[in-house]
This record gives structure tokens, C-alpha cells and sequence, in this order.
């Protein structure tokens, strides 16, 4: 326990607006606890919220989990973002800046890319999507 704060794993689930900001709120109480900087809790943060949204405008809703990460070294937030929506068919060009199928800015996925330190995604076709951000602290 860090702070009154339990750092165990927490799933939320997206399936409404109300639960992107959910995601956010636990993101940030989560990275916080585990004295990630401002510019880096502003960096996750960020990125969940539009992983978040990714989620549910395009799989169709499905659940974020957040956990504590220690690699002996430092902490860290691990964050798994997954749905059972339609999958993503082009990964390479989902992940192009300025690429969307949403009328977006298309930044989500290159931009949450960027705006952590490991970035994974597993997608299959007509099953669904998994992806998996970590930020680290400095």
C-alpha cells in the first residue's frame, strides 16, 4: 500500500463515456501513487483515455485492467485494454499517423504509441484486440 492507495490490479470495464472517464480517474490515481511524474502521469493518462475510447467506439466496449509493475529497478503502470470487437484487419496502416476510419484526427493509436515506453498490440479479425501499455518512471 502506497498512501492509503491499494496498488493490486483493477479492471474497469468501457462500455459508455462515463467509463472512458472511469479508466482516466484510476490511471491517474494509479500512476500517482506510484510517483510517476506530472509529464508522465499527463502521458498515460492521455494515452488510456484514447485507448479507452478505441475501445469502445471500435471493439465494441470491453475492459481495461491496470497494475503495478516493478522490474526490480523502478515501477511502473501496466495498463491491457481489451475487447472482442472486429479486430483491426490493417495493423501497420492503424497504426500510421493521420490514418482513421472515425473522422478523427487519427493520432489514437500512433499517438498512445508515443506517449509510452512499451506499447504491444495482439488483434485478431473477428475476435477482438489486446493492447498493452507500460509507463516507467524515470
Amino acid at each position: 500500500m502506497t498512501a492509503g492507495v491499494d496498488l493490486g490490479p483493477k479492471a474497469q470495464a468501457i462500455g459508455s463515456d462515463e467509463d472512458v472517464v472511469r479508466v482516466r480517474q484510476l490511471v491517474r490515481t494509479v500512476a500517482v501513487a506510484v510517483k510517476l511524474s506530472l509529464v508522465d502521469q499527463t502521458k498515460l493518462v492521455t494515452a488510456a483515455s484514447e485507448l479507452a475510447r478505441n475501445t469502445l467506439i471500435y471493439g465494441g466496449g470491453g475492459n481495461a485492467e491496470v497494475t503495478v509493475v516493478d522490474d526490480g529497478r523502478r515501477r511502473g503502470v501496466r495498463i491491457v485494454f481489451a475487447d472482442s470487437g472486429p479486430g483491426i484487419p490493417d495493423l501497420d496502416l492503424a497504426l500510421t499517423d493521420g490514418y482513421t476510419t472515425g473522422g478523427g484526427l487519427g493520432l489514437g493509436l500512433s499517438g498512445a504509441r508515443r506517449l509510452c515506453d512499451e506499447f504491444d498490440v495482439q488483434t485478431v479479425v473477428g475476435e477482438g484486440t489486446r493492447i498493452t501499455v507500460t509507463k516507467w518512471s524515470r
